[in-house]
């Protein structure tokens, strides 16, 4: 008799190795998946609105500002190049009515936002006159005054002293710089629109004028990146001492420019380091940031004082806060169901402009992969507390998650101590691979994460 189905599996010494960057998203930012929330669904979110919320539920507003003076190759966000004050004024417009639309809710239950994020797209691509009245606007909805976080993305380029002030006047708390690169040459390979001037003159006034956080954003594997540029981005990095830093290793999703060069030279494989040159360069990044006086906070950012440097619109999400997204193509969840709205701007504007919210798809998680979501997210902080989850959902997760845990432990990548469920720094460089270990059977190998 065959012993085929009797057997123990075997498990591999290491994970699979996937050396080439090819297309597609790795990272993973929510669960369930993405391809799994559905139009058919949209009705929980309406279910959703209608209902008080779970008391203790953080709530944050997100809002999706998609306008930018250049499209980079590598974007895969919903941005736009080609609109004008008119067009920018009615989204402004058609964003405030969404809010509005949302004001009036009973799932709103009295709470004033504790944390608010503009991301895009290039926010600071609006002027001073559509932030004021943008944010204006959104403050005579919901009160901003139990603010903790206002995160602002921003394009230096795009950055004028003026407009600096303004937006520290504004109420910004954590100015997010989107820095990528500090060579002109892979800037301009890549389709970035600033300069490395741009980027000093800007990080020199933001600065000077008092911002209370001021992060910096980096790519690992950017086009013609090499060894050198990248050591000596760290090391300007380094020099420029910001409260933060977060670093991105380079993927490319099939909506990017470089794939559709790709798929016309008939290529599988990108033009950008590969994925272990990629993660020896956060290695590096992370190891000098920590000579410094830096901790490594996640599996993508480090900051400079960890007991003042938070980023709670990060921390809240991934323990389950309710998120108000507003704009096009954003995603949000509220009372325990994703949503996205429509990622086209006119019917976007459109419907808001009707009086309807434009939301496209959305799924209401199980307990199950709540419980998972949370877990998965939180694991990229680097360290997991059991008795957190076990309160929260009511289980321990070496029990949930007994398999991928083993697995992943004897990869060499994880380990246990009492409460504490931990990923060294190899395990934390490559996470996003690793989270699918965790997820459903029916949401893995799927081609959007």
């Amino acid at each position: 008799m065959s012993t085929a189905f009797t057997n123990p599996p075997i498990i591999p010494a290491a994970p699979p190795i996937q050396k080439e960057t090819t297309v597609g998203n790795y990272f993973v930012s929510n669960y369930p998946p993405f391809s799994f929330w559905k139009p058919e669904f949209v009705g929980e979110v309406d279910a959703a609105r209608q209902r008080a919320p779970k008391p203790g539920t953080p709530l944050g507003i997100y809002l999706h500002i998609p306008f930018c003076r250049k499209r980079c190759h590598f974007c895969y966000f919903k941005v736009y190049t080609d609109k004008d004050s008119a067009a920018i004024k009615g989204y402004i417009d058609a964003a405030l009515k969404e809010l509005a639309i949302y004001a009036r809710q009973p799932f709103i239950g009295g709470r004033k936002p504790n944390f608010v994020y503009f991301g895009g797209g290039t926010p600071s691509y609006l002027s001073v006159d559509q932030l004021r009245h943008l944010i204006e606007g959104m403050k005579s909805l919901l009160p901003w005054n139990e603010i903790e976080e206002f995160t602002f993305e921003c394009e230096p380029g795009t950055l004028t002293d003026h407009k600096l002030r303004a937006i520290r006047d504004l109420g910004v708390t954590r100015l997010s710089l989107g820095v990528e690169n500090f060579d002109d040459h892979i800037l301009e390979i890549n389709g970035r629109a600033h300069h490395s001037k741009e980027i000093a003159r800007a990080y020199a006034f933001a600065r000077e004028i008092g911002f209370s956080q001021i992060n910096i954003d980096l790519i690992a594997g950017m086009v013609e990146e090499t060894d050198a540029n990248w050591h000596e981005c760290i090391r300007k990095t380094i020099e420029m001492s910001p409260d933060s830093i977060t670093i991105y290793e380079m993927e490319i999703p099939y909506n990017t420019t470089i794939y559709q060069r790709m798929k016309a030279e008939g290529k599988l494989v990108a033009p950008v380091a590969d994925w272990e040159t990629k993660r020896a360069w956060v290695h590096y990044a992370f190891a000098e940031l920590e000579k410094v006086g830096y901790t490594i906070a996640s599996a993508y950012t480090a900051v400079k004082d960890k007991a003042k440097t938070k980023f709670l619109y990060r921390d809240k999400l991934w323990a389950g806060a309710d998120l108000l997204s507003i704009g096009v193509a954003s995603f949000g969840h509220i009372g325990g169901v994703h949503y996205q709205n429509h990622a086209d701007f006119d019917p976007y504007v459109t419907q808001v402009n009707a009086g309807e919210l434009p939301i496209f798809r959305a799924l209401t998680p199980t307990d199950d992969e709540r419980f998972i979501r949370e877990f998965i997210l939180q694991i990229k902080l680097g360290s997991v507390s059991r008795i957190y989850f076990e309160k929260k959902f009511g289980a321990d997760p070496l029990l949930r998650f007994a398999e991928p845990i083993k697995r992943i432990q004897d990869w060499g990548f994880l380990s246990i101590d009492g409460d504490r469920i931990s990923l060294n720094r190899d395990g934390l460089l490559q996470v996003d691979k690793l989270l699918h270990e965790f997820f459903n059977p029916e949401h893995r190998n799927i081609r959007y994460t």
